[in-house]
């Protein structure tokens, strides 16, 4: 019996076992990001010093994805992804520990944040270019459609259990739960084999591959101007861990557990964006879909800086995760399927440094505007900035598209 399109991913027996473990791992480590940002608040009380925290995480990944990159092109994917996922593991568990003892300070949560964000730098171009390999460029856009599924469904259960976790047991065991999250998703791996990486020309240096992927982004206007939707969703929509909390606690006026139900509310929204993608379109997505949608989120957030009631911003959290995962999971879809399989690695890191790397400003900026003018502000900020952008983007590909049609 043939799978539906979105779910023809699953019948690749390397990809089903990633992803199962993927599913796990993530829910973990969602459990552990709300957990963090519940512990940051209650050791400052201060919406700044949880936007710092945000920023001193995804900061190594502006500073060292397009690095790693070439490390996900020279070297067995899956043995990188051992690496990252037990380090991760690791401090997981540390932090748990200190959270238990009553030892934990926010100087220590830094330094955690600090170390997941160089460990993560390694794993997401790792992680990005493996799903090629796993599910075949015939089942691409469903295997990435899957893969925001898995990333929306922890969404949803992560943030849900942990704000049950948090109100009834304490933030210690949400860190404990995605340790051994970890420990799943590594057995997982084991049951994969190795494949080598893409051969690559002979006596080449490192600083010259980076180059290599670097020159092919900068000189494809396809790949500048999905990059450039890329910035603009990472910078103004993709701060969910800073707006929500925020959102909850001191617009809303609500606790923990409503924290975790808007966090759901927004997975909900994403999780059948993932589905969507892969009944939309089996092959590279439409550009204007994906910019139709980022137009879409950015609303989403102009619309919350008005919203004053739970239920209200729990439904446009979830439109907007919609749109925004539709745009994230569209970009990297159709930048895999346009890069030449011996860059996808470093292709991938671009689309890293660009989606988690640029989030650590866009965090420090709504934790800036937050502290100084409230959460609304914030919202209705970024909203307005983004249309305005993406306005500009358009208007600079309509121009290239000009310029070509003569040629064509």
């Amino acid at each position: 019996m043939a799978l539906p399109a979105g779910l023809r991913a699953l019948g690749q027996r390397d990809y089903r076992l990633y992803f199962i473990g993927t599913v796990v791992g993530q829910t973990g480590t969602w459990m552990q990001t709300v957990t963090q940002s519940w512990l940051v608040l209650q050791l400052t009380n201060s919406p700044f010093l949880l936007g710092l925290t945000a920023t001193l995480q995804f900061g190594p990944i502006l500073l060292f994805s397009v690095f790693t990159g070439v490390l996900a092109d020279r070297v067995n994917r899956r043995t990188l992804l051992f690496v990252t996922q037990s380090m991760q593991g690791v401090l997981a568990l540390t932090l748990g520990l200190l959270v238990w003892s009553g030892q934990a300070r926010y100087w220590q949560v830094l330094v955690v944040a600090v170390l997941w964000g160089i460990v993560a730098a390694i794993d997401q171009p790792a992680r990005q270019s493996l799903v090629m390999e796993l599910a075949g460029r015939e089942h691409l856009t469903s295997a990435v459609g899957l893969n925001s599924v898995s990333f929306n469904g922890a969404r949803i259960i992560g943030p849900s259990i942990a704000g049950v976790l948090i109100a009834r047991v304490g933030l210690s065991l949400g860190f404990f739960l995605n340790a051994l999250a970890f420990v799943f998703a590594i057995a997982m791996l084991t049951r994969i084999p190795g494949r080598r990486p893409i051969p690559r020309m002979a006596g080449r240096t490192f600083v010259e591959d980076m180059l290599e992927g670097l020159v092919y982004g900068l000189r494809t206007p396809s790949v500048r101007l999905i990059l450039g939707l890329q910035v603009i969703l990472s910078f103004c929509v993709f701060n969910f861990s800073v707006y929500v909390p925020l959102l909850a606690r001191d617009r809303l006026g609500m606790g923990a557990e409503g924290f975790g139900l808007l966090m759901a509310a927004l997975g909900v929204g994403a999780l059948a964006a993932g589905f969507s993608l892969g009944a939309i379109t089996v092959s590279t997505p439409r550009l204007w879909i994906i910019a139709t949608a980022l137009a879409g989120a950015l609303t989403g957030l102009v619309a919350l800086a008005f919203t004053q009631w739970f239920w209200l911003a729990a439904l446009v959290l979830g439109l907007t995760g919609f749109g925004g995962t539709l745009v994230n999971a569209g970009c990297n879809t159709s930048l895999q399927l346009r890069a030449p399989d011996a860059l996808r690695g470093r292709v991938m890191s671009l689309y890293t440094l660009l989606s988690g790397g640029i989030f650590p400003i866009g965090a420090f900026w709504v934790g800036f505007l937050s502290e100084h003018g409230g959460v609304p502000l914030a919202f209705f900020v970024n909203g307005v900035a983004g249309l305005a952008a993406l306005g500009a983007l358009l208007l600079w590909w309509r121009a290239h598209r000009r310029r070509r049609a003569p040629n064509s």
